[in-house]
């Protein structure tokens, strides 16, 4: 090409070249990425001397960020695909049951009574997608009313069964069960116990547990969260699967013109986001060794903060698994640093109101700037 040619084409104005600075500002992950540095940097000059960032202060807050991850994987897939799903909360409960009511009550194996699980949430979360589609219905209603049916039915579930919301006794039936430990163990608690040997990390100096590690191993449920990050990321930014998720939250009646199998698309990732929620309650009720009918409760909220802080539009097509990740972290790190900092734990619901309508705001612009809109 000429430069005559070049100097013509940079000049056409059907051609838009987009600057480094400009590329940088529209990745999803750009929100996700400052808060997760400033929210670090802030409590490491507020709670350091606390032990937070001890062994045992950093596993604790991974914890309860792996928790958030796991569900915000599958709403973040679901939200890039156009939907929601409300339900995810209740379905944590109703899982998290019924896995009890099976072992325990029904005297069902383990192994069974999970499997029986996954397969019986994730067709429920089938059918949400295919009323949704079939219906026309919005899934933000849809969802909302199996909300209302999932709690309903953990609750009369557990009341008729054993006249009890909380059903304990999971983890003495768990013993020795072969699935169980996927999703309650723990994994390299060598490698643990040689550094507590070493003297590398602190270990207890007396009682039973004398020359134990304080942290012993890492648990499944963070195992879990990476690896569904991991698989999510590569789902969608590598196959042919995540460039039909993105067409179908982004068009998704110019996606089906182009022969993209909208509809099953939404109602796998329906059933992708009911499989989230059952690892997530499968892992709390072998951590706990018990279920409770209010188990999961406002998770569903947390899921889709998360997700829209790590850069997701709420109109579908846009967003990275990456960035809700960043986003689950960013609660877990703030909800357990205020405890360490001695903060009143309450305000963690208004950093919640904040940190989602901050994130509405820049994601808003960013979408302008994609689209071009004023």
């Amino acid at each position: 090409m000429s430069d005559t040619d070049k100097s013509s084409l940079s000049s056409d104005e059907r051609v838009k070249e987009i600057s480094t600075f400009r590329r940088f500002l529209i990745r999803p992950e750009l929100g996700s990425i400052a808060g997760t540095i400033l929210v670090f940097i802030f409590f490491f000059l507020m709670a350091r001397d606390s032990g937070m960032f001890s062994p045992a202060g950093v596993l604790n807050w991974s914890i309860v960020s792996a928790q958030f991850t796991i569900i915000a994987v599958g709403a973040c897939l679901l939200m890039i695909a156009g939907e929601f799903d409300l339900s995810v909360g209740s379905m944590i409960g109703f899982a998290g049951m019924s896995i009890a009511l099976l072992s325990v009550s029904f005297g069902w194996p383990v192994w069974l009574a999970i499997i029986t699980t996954f397969i019986l949430c994730m067709t429920i979360g089938a059918l949400s997608g295919w009323l949704v589609i079939k219906t026309g219905l919005p899934s933000f209603i849809v969802t909302l009313a199996f909300l209302f049916i999932l709690r309903g039915l953990t609750i009369f579930a557990a009341i008729a069964t054993t006249r009890k919301t909380i059903i304990g006794g999971v983890r003495d039936v768990a013993e020795g069960d072969w699935l169980a430990p996927l999703f309650g163990g723990k994994i390299l608690t060598g490698f643990f116990q040689w550094m507590g040997d070493q003297g590398w990390i602190e270990t207890f100096s007396r009682g039973t547990r004398e020359g134990q590690p304080v942290v012993d191993g890492i648990p499944m449920l963070i195992v879990w969260a990476i690896g569904l990050v991991i698989f999510g990321h590569i789902l969608l930014t590598k196959t042919r699967f995540g460039n039909w998720i993105f067409a179908s939250g982004g068009d998704a009646q110019s996606a089906r013109y182009t022969g993209v199998p909208v509809n099953r698309v939404k109602i796998i990732m329906f059933m992708f986001t009911a499989f989230t929620a059952t690892v997530f309650a499968t892992s709390q009720v072998m951590e706990f060794g018990s279920a409770g009918a209010d188990r999961g409760l406002l998770k569903e909220f947390e899921a889709i903060i998360s997700v829209v802080i790590g850069g997701a539009l709420l109109t579908g097509g846009y967003g990275s698994v990456i960035g809700a990740a960043l986003g689950a972290l960013i609660f877990g790190v703030v909800q357990q640093g205020l405890f360490f900092a001695g903060v009143e734990s309450s305000l963690f619901r208004v950093f919640l109101g904040v940190i989602l309508l901050l994130a509405v705001i820049l994601n808003t612009y960013i979408r302008r700037m994609i689209t071009g809109e004023k």
